[in-house]
């Protein structure tokens, strides 16, 4: 359907004006404040032993979750893409449900299933804490970014369909062999979108985190932690800002690397 020049133009208008105050201004906000004395003391507040241990665990985290995620969301991709079974609609709902649930209900849950008294709560009798320790983080961001590697896998699962590894089954190749030389070069675009999306939502999850987190600084604070803990209990919102910017600064990274990915998928 065409439209007039002036309605286009105002269309035009309404999304930039819509991108300019929910997202230029306050990004804009953040990091006037986080500059606002000078690159050395950006630097200063981000370099803090509290910071750096942030930081640490933050990636300590994706480095735990990401392997994980990316192992079972293949197993689930390929069983939801080339397998008919009972209650494979019940594990599509299942995939979806980090989208449905708020984070705090999930941290929750996992208090309730893992924390004293709960269901596996005597799993600390053997000297293992998961809540408010580093196991009850990382359950609690492999629950939220559980469907990111499915949902990027799973249609180009689809889309590639099942003649090759047909093909190379006919032609002698084991489950593997046809896995690796197949299956998993024709799904490599959508495995690293997947890859790349879990690191971002893992790194910038706080509402899940915190309720399984003691968030005491250095042992079990991250940096979304870090940001809520300089902002709301030390009132220290120069060093809030600081962190959010060096939290903003790895969103940026992860969407430019998607970019380039991106360009580079359609080069070939």
């Amino acid at each position: 359907m065409k439209t007039s020049a002036p309605v286009r133009i105002t269309l035009r208008t309404v999304a930039l004006l819509y991108l300019l105050v929910l997202l230029v201004v306050p990004i804009g906000v953040i990091l006037w404040r986080s500059f606002e004395r000078g690159i050395g003391a950006f630097f200063e507040s981000i370099s803090t032993p509290a910071a750096i241990s942030a930081v640490n665990l933050s990636l300590l985290i994706v480095a735990i979750v990401v392997p994980i995620n990316v192992v079972f969301g293949l197993a689930v991709a390929l069983a939801l893409a080339r397998r008919d079974f009972p209650g494979k609609r019940i594990m599509q709902a299942v995939v979806d449900l980090p989208f449905a649930v708020s984070p705090i209900v999930v941290g929750v849950s996992l208090i309730l299933l893992w924390g004293a008294g709960g269901w596996f709560g005597a799993i600390e009798n053997l000297g293992i804490r998961v809540i408010f320790g580093l196991p009850g983080m990382v359950l609690a961001t492999i629950f939220v970014t559980l469907p990111f590697v499915v949902r990027e896998v799973e249609p180009v699962l689809h889309e590639v369909g099942i003649e090759q590894e047909q093909a190379a089954a006919t032609l002698g190749a084991s489950p593997w062999q046809t896995f690796v030389k197949i299956t998993l070069p024709s799904i490599r675009w959508g495995l690293i979108y997947g890859i790349i999306l879990t690191i971002a939502r893992s790194l910038g999850e706080f509402g899940a985190v915190i309720m399984v987190s003691s968030g005491f600084p250095g042992v079990s604070q991250t940096l979304t932690l870090l940001v809520h803990a300089r902002y709301i209990d030390d009132h220290n919102t120069f060093g809030a800002y600081c962190a959010a910017t060096l939290l903003m600064a790895i969103a940026v990274i992860a969407l430019l690397s998607m970019t380039l990915l991106d360009r580079k998928r359609s080069t070939t």
